[in-house]
């Protein structure tokens, strides 16, 4: 118990003294105007370049990452198909699939994904 007390108070004072310099050592952020322009060459831009996204384009990008996410999640069911039980991991990877295409469905119906719009 003595050696995690020591370990955990060491720990504690190497992380606060780690972050005091980083404190001390940054470099200080200085806002003048050129920096807070949205283009620093100097120009006037035509259009205001610091419009917010729209929502279509924010939920494509949800849509994106959900099904980019899938694909993380499905890879090592395909590398472990041939050393494990196969009938078990065939419906855990039915499961998921039928549970984002119901996700899918879900957003379909919403309008979502029309592009038109």
């Amino acid at each position: 118990m003595m050696i995690f007390s020591v370990f955990f108070v060491s720990v504690l004072i190497l992380t606060a003294v780690v972050s005091f310099l980083g404190v001390i050592l940054s470099k200080k952020l200085v806002f003048d105007r050129e920096k807070l322009s949205p283009f620093e060459c100097g120009f006037s831009p035509k259009f205001n370049a610091r419009l917010p996204f729209t929502l279509r384009f924010f939920l494509i990008a949800i849509i994106f990452l959900v099904f980019d996410v899938e694909l993380i999640l499905l890879f090592p069911f395909m590398s472990n198909m041939f050393v494990s039980d196969l009938y078990p991991m065939v419906c855990l990877i039915l499961i998921f699939i039928f549970i984002l295409l119901g996700g899918l469905a879900h957003e379909w119906n919403q309008g979502s994904l029309d592009w038109s719009v």
